[in-house]
């Protein structure tokens, strides 16, 4: 990470130590008794979203040489953290009215989902922050993310399992935002670089995201969760399968480029994640899925040669194109078939 901080071993651990803290006092009167009761989100599911937020997108972040401890180590910080945080503030919402209190694996399951937005972000901002950023960051995310939830799901009325699905959305561009307000490091700087080594490990994360991606889209769904698992898979075969021949069409040499493909066959999971219980037909996740794939590789070009110096915005993860308008994508298809 940045290393333009003051003394490590002065701010980090205090400021950890401070927050586990607040926390477990907070938890002591926010959940005074442990609740029991039968939940209707399973273990498996559980642990699938676990890997998928730990493993996942611990390994997605590698691709930059002198940052693979960072986005592995601080990524586990960040979620232990953030996920305690998150379970706070649901908690803290259930005291407002219209508000239902939910068993523990539930809300510890949302609070990871949650988490999803906050690790998207730090993709934006990897290299360029420090952890005490990292983890101011991650508090300021949970709860402003947690609030919009509040909102949309009392003033507009949207259920939960829609409701989490931009969390994608909110990630990215918050992440955008942040990122736009540290400097940018040269094209050529060391800083940039990658090894075959660190893009393989890159790789990993974006295999883990694809297996698990089916139930991240599904488990807050209760009568339709088998058709969310059927839609999303079908939507990621079809987006991972135009990547790669994009790859080829946009190469020079017409050769396959991983960069390509690693940012592009997660699309569509991303775009269904709204409307995957919703879709009666495969067909029409299949299709969300390639034009997904396309506007992340043409985006990619787009954003980063003409969007991003713009705006003098340095993406470090390449998020925009990867996470935020294949979700703008999945909300805007949502939109359609509730019309329809």
């Amino acid at each position: 990470m940045s290393a333009n901080y003051r003394n490590f071993r002065n701010n980090v651990p205090w400021l950890i130590l401070f927050l586990e803290a607040v926390f477990i006092v907070l938890f002591y009167f926010v959940f005074p008794d442990h609740d029991a009761s039968k939940s209707s989100i399973s273990y498996p599911a559980f642990q699938d979203v676990s890997h998928m937020v730990i493993f996942g997108f611990g390994f997605f972040l590698t691709f930059l040489k002198r940052y693979g401890f960072s986005s592995t180590g601080f990524n586990l910080l960040i979620i232990a953290l953030g996920v305690q945080c998150s379970a706070l503030i649901e908690g803290l919402l259930v005291l407002l009215p219209q508000r239902e209190d939910e068993d523990g694996l539930k809300r510890i399951t949302k609070a990871a989902m949650s988490m999803t937005a906050v690790v998207i972000s730090t993709g934006a901002v990897l290299g360029k922050t420090n952890p005490v950023q990292l983890i101011l960051m991650t508090v300021v995310e949970i709860i402003v993310f947690n609030i919009s939830r509040w909102i949309n799901k009392t003033f507009l009325q949207i259920p939960d399992n829609i409701n989490m699905m931009h969390v994608h959305l909110f990630g990215a561009y918050f992440g955008l935002a942040v990122s736009s307000r540290f400097s940018q490091p040269s094209p050529r700087s060391e800083k940039n670089a990658s090894t075959p080594k660190s893009d393989l490990l890159s790789v990993l994360g974006t295999l883990f995201l694809w297996v698990f991606w089916p139930s991240f889209n599904s488990v807050q769904a209760v009568k339709d969760r088998n058709k969310a698992i059927y839609n999303t898979y079908f939507a990621l075969a079809a987006s991972a399968v135009t990547a790669f021949v994009l790859s080829v069409l946009t190469t020079k040499d017409g050769k396959f480029r991983m960069t390509h493909i690693h940012s592009a066959v997660l699309a569509g999971g991303v775009t269904v994640g709204c409307a995957a219980h919703s879709i009666e037909y495969p067909w029409i996740a299949m299709i969300l899925g390639l034009l997904a794939s396309v506007i992340a590789i043409l985006g990619s070009y787009c954003l980063q040669r003409c969007l991003n110096p713009a705006l003098k915005i340095h993406d470090t993860s390449g998020i925009h194109f990867t996470f935020g308008l294949p979700s703008v994508l999945g909300a805007l298809a949502q939109v359609v078939l509730l019309v329809i």
